[in-house]
Order: C-alpha cells, then structure tokens, then sequence
C-alpha cells in the first residue's frame, strides 16, 4: 500500500531488499514496537503519547518524535480517519516525506567525467564504503577510478588499495605524506586522458572533525576539483556510522559546515539498533541520505530509498 501511494513499482528491487534485512535489529528493538501501538480498536490520546514515547526511546530524536507525532495527529484529525490501521499509514506518509531528497543524486546525471569526495572521521567506515561504492557503480557499467588523497596514513592508501582490487577497480596513489590536491589534480588528469574514466571517487584524510587543518585541507582539495572539472565535487558524501546514533549529528554539521556535504553513506546499519537515528540525520541537517552500508561483503551497500527503509524500519 505504501509503494502505490507514491507510485512505486510493487515488485522490491535488490537495494530494497538489502534495506529491509539490514535493519531487522532496529526492527525488533523499540521500533519494532509501534505496529503493537496502532492494533488497539480506536485512536486516543494514549496512543499519540505512547507513540512519541516509543520513538524516543528508539533513537529518533525528540524534535524530529513531537513532529511526526503531531503531522500524523493532524492528518488524522482533517481527514476523519477512525480505524487505526490507516493511522499507521499516515504515520509511514509522514516518514517517507521527511526522508524524501529534495535534489537528485549528481553521481547518475550524464556527465564526461563525476567526481565525488568522501569525507569522515576515521573508524566511520570510510574506506569500506568507497571500495563498495566503486564495485557498485563498476556493476552498473561505470570506468571508476579512485583518489587516495588521505596520505597521511600509509595503513590507508594500502587499505584503499586492498579494496581496489576487490572492487576491479585502479587506485591512484602518491607517496605517503604528499599533498592531497597534488593526488585529486593527477587523478582528475589520469580520467580525463589515460584511464578514460568517467567516475572518480576521492579518499580524504579522516582525523577528528574539530582539526582545523583538516577542514582547510578539504577545502583545498574541493578548489583543486573546482578547477578542473565544471562544478566538482558534484557530491560530498559523508559517511556515518549507525551505531554511533545521535552522536554522528555533531560530526555531521562539522563536516557539513567545512566540506559542503551533500548526502550522507551510512555505514553498519545492519549491526545496530538504532537505524532511526536516520530521520533526525535529515531533520537536523536538511542533508539526505544518499547510501546505506549493510553487511560486510563488498556487494553489501544500497542506494537508499525511503520506501525501502520505512518498510524495513516498522515492516510492510
């Protein structure tokens, strides 16, 4: 019912499916309990208050809690609905919005040459998503190369170069310790004349968000890409871990601030609990969700889609 409400084909495609299974933690912890909520005979007060409760208490956020809470409310209210069922569609409406991207992903628009930058904090996940991301677009036909322009860490380059191999994708690397921009501009060279590459993912340094030099760091390697290529970065994806809840707000609005962030990748969704973190992720931010990481394997990554998660999040 929700699919055809906004004119989603029925039959779930892969992406789909890896959302649903990846979120049966958070499923059958306190989000898994609102489908309980709405099987009473008849919408009250204690409904709404035990709701706001419940989602609370599975890490969405007061703000982002009271809000859904009071949009369902009010639906319910204007449209005289009386069967508590149909309550619960509204409440999933009224999620499906607030995830909603208001812009499209720039990685599929027709372009000679995409350039994406992935930033976060070390431990986030990072290099596993770019390895992913590069395999996942290699699948659908894409000539990807990548960036290692965190050179900081000599464990890095060798670790993007580890999945470059999984993923059958070529990583361009300097030395340990030489500038980021001098890597992104030999990277851009490398795909627009010898590589022939039409997808360029960029590693960055991922130190803690409150070092000053990183973020000017970044701000670097985005006026190196700028200059190059016609509106690079085209995306700015932060990745953030799932686990961490309410905690990767803070990390997001600094990197938002510094880097320009324009979708987030979120990682280990399929380990955690708290999965509902994703709808303050967006509220807060104003930032949508443009990935999900969910499971280990290097096929384990999804383009996100709110249907899919709602879905997974409360169950069809």
């Amino acid at each position: 019912m929700l699919r055809r409400l906004f004119g989603i084909q029925e039959t779930k495609t892969q992406d789909d499916l890896k959302i649903e299974e990846s979120l049966q933690k958070t499923r059958s912890g306190f989000l898994g309990r609102i489908s309980t909520i709405f099987q009473e005979n008849e919408i009250t007060e204690d409904l709404w208050e035990e709701l706001e409760e419940t989602l609370i208490a599975g890490d969405v956020g007061m703000n982002v809690a009271l809000d859904l809470v009071e949009k369902t409310r009010l639906r319910v209210q204007r449209d005289n609905i009386k069967a508590t069922k149909d309550a619960y569609l509204v409440l999933k409406q009224e999620m499906v919005r607030l995830l909603a991207a208001e812009t499209p992903l720039h990685i599929d628009e027709p372009r000679i040459l995409t350039v994406v930058m992935v930033v976060g904090v070390n431990g986030s996940g990072k290099t596993t998503t770019i390895g992913k991301m590069a395999y996942y677009y290699r699948q659908k036909g894409r000539r990807v190369l990548i960036a290692a322009a965190d050179t900081f860490r000599a464990a890095a380059i060798d670790q993007l170069k580890v999945w470059g191999q999984r993923a059958g994708v070529e990583v361009l690397a300097h030395a340990p310790g030489a500038d980021p921009g001098a890597v992104v501009f030999d990277a851009i060279r490398a795909s627009q004349e010898s590589r022939q590459a039409d997808l360029l993912i960029v590693d960055t340094a991922g130190r803690l968000q409150t070092k000053f030099n990183l973020m000017k760091e970044l701000e670097k390697i985005t006026r190196v890409a700028a200059k190059q290529v016609h509106r690079a970065p085209h995306e700015v994806l932060l990745v953030l871990d799932a686990s961490t809840g309410q905690n990767a707000i803070s990390q997001a609005k600094h990197f938002k601030e510094s880097a320009g962030v324009t979708g987030i990748v979120l990682t280990k969704l399929d380990g955690t609990s708290k999965g509902g973190a994703v709808l303050n992720i967006k509220q807060e931010l104003g930032v949508p969700v443009r990935f999900v990481g969910t499971g280990e394997k290097i096929d384990d990554f999804a383009h996100f889609d709110p249907v899919a998660f709602v879905e997974g999040l409360l169950g069809d």
